[in-house]
C-alpha cells in the first residue's frame, strides 16, 4: 500500500511511537517570533533548562508588532533578542531586517521538501507549500522543540483536494482557497493534512501555493501540503545549488517525498474552478463565503493589503495593476504592508509603491500588525475593512470591527470604489 507525502515525512523523521497513533518526530526547523516564543523562553529559564537543541535549526524574527508600539511589546522583543544572542542563533531578524515570518523564512531558503517544522503560530502551515510538514503548536510543544528538537503528533490522516479546470482571468489563489474552505467548512479537515493536488496547483508558482497552504488551518487542518516539483526546485535553487550537481538531481531527491499513486486518503474532493468567481467573506468565520458580485455595495472604512497570505511581490503587482491611474475613495484608509524588506525594495524599484502612494495608500514597513489587530491599522468599533489577510473572526482586526477577506485585486478595486467591488481584471 502506497503512502502520502505526510506519511513519508513522518516515517523519515520518526524517533518514537510511545502509544497508539502518536509519533515523536525529529524536527528540521523551529521557527520563532516575539509574541509566542517569549513565554516559552521564560518557562525554560524558570525550569533551569535555558538551552537550545541546535542554534542553526532555530530561526527567529520580530514581526507581529514592529517597531514595538508600547512597553509590553518592547519587552517581548527584548526577551527574544537577548535569547537569540545568548544561544548564538545567527538567523535572527531584528528591526530593519525583519519581515512577516511566513514570508521571510521561505524567502531565505529555510524551508525544503520533506522538512518537519513547528512554530508557535497557527499559519505555520504556509510552509507546506514546499512539500514540508509544517504545523503551529502551543507553548509546551514549542518549549520541547526548542530544547530537544522533537515534537509529538498524531499519525496524519490526509484530505486530498484536487483542483482542476481553467482558472478565469481575474480569479486568484486567494479565491481558490476561500472556495476550498467554503466547501470543507472550518472544521472539515480537523486534525488532518490537506494535500493540494491537480492541474491548477501544478501550474501555480510558489507564492500562489503559499497562499493555498497558508489558509489550510482555516478548514481545521494541521498542515497544508503541495507536492514538490521543478517549480519548488527553481525557487530554492539559489540556496541548494551547492548540494546538488543539477536541478534534475535536486528534483529527484525531493520526489522521494511525493505521494504514491496508490496512497490511501481519508477523504478526497475535486473542485473545478472553471466557473469560479472572485470571492469574499461575510460574517465571522472563514467559511462564510460568497461571490463578490453578491456582496457589492457594502461600504468599507479601510482596505488592508499585506500579511503572510497576500503580502508577496506578485500580490502587490496585481493590486497595483488595478490601482494604477485611480485614486481610492475619499473615505477609505488604504494601507499596504509588503511582507519582507526584499519585497519592499523590489516593489519600490518597480514603481509599485509609488502607484500605491499616488492612489492614496499608506505604505508601512513589513509587519503582521493590522492582521491580528495589534498595530498599523487597527479597526474601531463598528468599522468595516476589506483585507487580504486570513481570518475574519469577531474582533480580529480590532474590537467590534468587521473584516471581509478577499484577493489583492478585489481589495484594490474595493478601495477605489469605497465598497466591496470586483476588479477590472475580472469580466463578470
Amino acid at each position: 500500500m502506497g503512502k502520502t507525502i505526510a506519511e513519508k515525512i513522518f516515517k523519515a523523521h520518526l524517533v518514537d511511537e510511545p502509544f497508539g497513533d502518536v509519533s515523536v518526530l525529529k524536527l528540521d526547523r523551529v521557527f520563532c517570533h516575539e509574541i509566542t516564543t517569549p513565554t516559552a523562553i521564560q518557562d525554560l529559564v524558570a525550569r533551569g533548562k535555558d538551552r537550545v537543541f541546535d542554534p542553526k535549526k532555530i530561526k527567529a524574527v520580530i514581526d507581529h508588532v514592529t517597531p514595538a508600539k508600547d512597553s509590553k511589546t518592547a519587552m517581548q522583543g527584548k526577551i527574544l533578542r537577548e535569547w537569540a544572542k545568548r544561544h548564538g542563533i545567527k538567523d535572527f531578524f531584528d528591526i530593519g531586517h525583519n519581515g512577516v515570518c511566513h514570508a521571510i523564512f521561505p524567502e531565505k531558503g529555510f524551508v525544503h521538501p520533506g522538512f518537519t517544522i513547528i512554530m508557535g503560530d497557527s499559519h505555520t502551515c504556509t510552509h507546506g507549500a514546499f512539500g514540508a510538514f509544517a504545523a503551529g503548536v502551543g507553548t509546551t510543544d514549542l518549549e520541547v522543540g526548542i530544547l530537544k528538537g522533537v515534537c509529538t503528533f498524531k499519525t496524519p490522516q490526509t484530505y486530498k483536494i484536487e483542483i482542476i479546470g481553467t482558472l478565469p482571468k481575474g480569479v486568484f489563489a486567494k479565491d481558490i482557497i476561500l472556495k476550498v474552505i467554503k466547501e470543507l467548512t472550518v472544521n472539515g479537515a480537523t486534525n488532518m493534512v490537506i494535500e493540494f493536488r491537480g492541474s491548477i496547483v501544478d501550474e501555480m508558482n510558489m507564492d500562489q501555493r503559499m497562499t493555498l497552504s497558508n489558509m489550510a488551518v482555516e478548514a481545521g487542518a494541521t498542515s497544508g501540503i503541495c507536492l514538490p516539483d521543478m517549480t519548488t526546485v527553481e525557487y530554492l535553487w539559489e540556496f541548494i545549488k551547492d548540494d546538488y550537481s543539477s536541478r534534475q538531481e535536486a528534483l529527484e531527491a525531493f520526489l522521494k517525498f511525493k505521494s504514491d499513486d496508490d496512497a490511501v486518503y481519508t477523504r478526497q474532493k475535486t473542485i473545478d474552478v472553471t466557473d469560479l468567481e472572485p470571492l469574499t467573506t461575510f460574517g465571522y468565520k472563514p467559511d462564510n463565503v460568497k461571490p463578490v458580485s453578491r456582496m457589492k455595495g457594502i461600504r468599507l472604512d479601510q482596505v488592508y493589503i499585506g500579511s503572510c497570505t497576500n503580502g508577496r511581490l506578485e500580490d502587490l503587482r496585481i493590486a497595483a495593476e488595478v490601482l494604477k491611474g485611480h485614486i481610492i475613495s475619499e473615505h477609505i484608509r488604504g494601507i499596504v504592508s509588503p511582507a519582507t524588506p526584499k519585497i519592499f525594495s523590489k516593489a519600490m524599484e518597480e514603481g509599485i509603491l509609488k502607484t500605491f502612494m499616488d492612489s492614496g495608500f499608506c505604505v508601512t514597513n513589513p509587519t503582521c500588525g493590522a492582521c491580528l489587530g495589534m498595530s498599523n491599522g487597527v479597526l474601531a468599533d463598528g468599522e468595516v475593512a476589506a483585507a487580504t489577510t486570513n481570518r475574519n473572526f469577531n474582533g480580529r482586526m480590532g474590537k467590534g470591527g468587521m473584516v471581509h477577506l478577499m484577493s489583492p485585486a478585489t481589495a484594490a478595486a474595493s478601495a477605489i470604489k469605497g465598497e466591496i467591488s470586483n476588479s477590472n481584471l475580472y469580466c463578470e
